[in-house]
């Protein structure tokens, strides 16, 4: 019998060591629009690094953002990469965001890894992955 997919659900422990914005739009009235570089430093369960590029909606009464991730290191033992596709909304205090794995992303022992990603809290990124 070969190896059999499983499914976990992990928190990986982040530092952002480079955060640089610049704004490509920024109209009178409306919102302002950035291009956001995050660059992060994985601890503990991810053990390596994550490269973001973020473009963010930032108004007055709300504010959106939609991510791409690539994640390179260790992953519960196992050595690849991986990209996320993140992003979210806010409205005052009403946060919502979503997440995914992309579908063929992984490589390396990572190869076939999918599921779903969130990070919700500052500096923790939630991963359900199967792999």
């Amino acid at each position: 019998m070969g190896d059999q997919q499983r499914t976990r659900t992990v928190e990986a422990h982040f530092e952002i060591i480079e955060f640089e914005e610049n704004v490509y739009d920024e109209p009178a009235e409306g919102p302002k629009l950035t291009r956001v570089r995050i660059r992060k430093r994985y601890h503990g369960v991810v053990e390596g690094s994550g490269v973001v590029d973020v473009l963010t909606a930032q108004g007055r009464d709300g504010a959106g953002y939609v991510a791409s991730e690539r994640v390179e290191g260790i992953l519960d033992g196992r050595r690849g990469t991986f990209v996320i596709q993140h992003g979210g909304s806010a409205e005052g205090t009403a946060q919502r965001t979503f997440g995914t794995i992309i579908p063929g992303s992984g490589t390396g022992e990572l190869t076939g890894i999918s599921g779903r990603a969130e990070e919700a809290q500052r500096e923790v990124l939630t991963l359900e992955y199967t792999l």
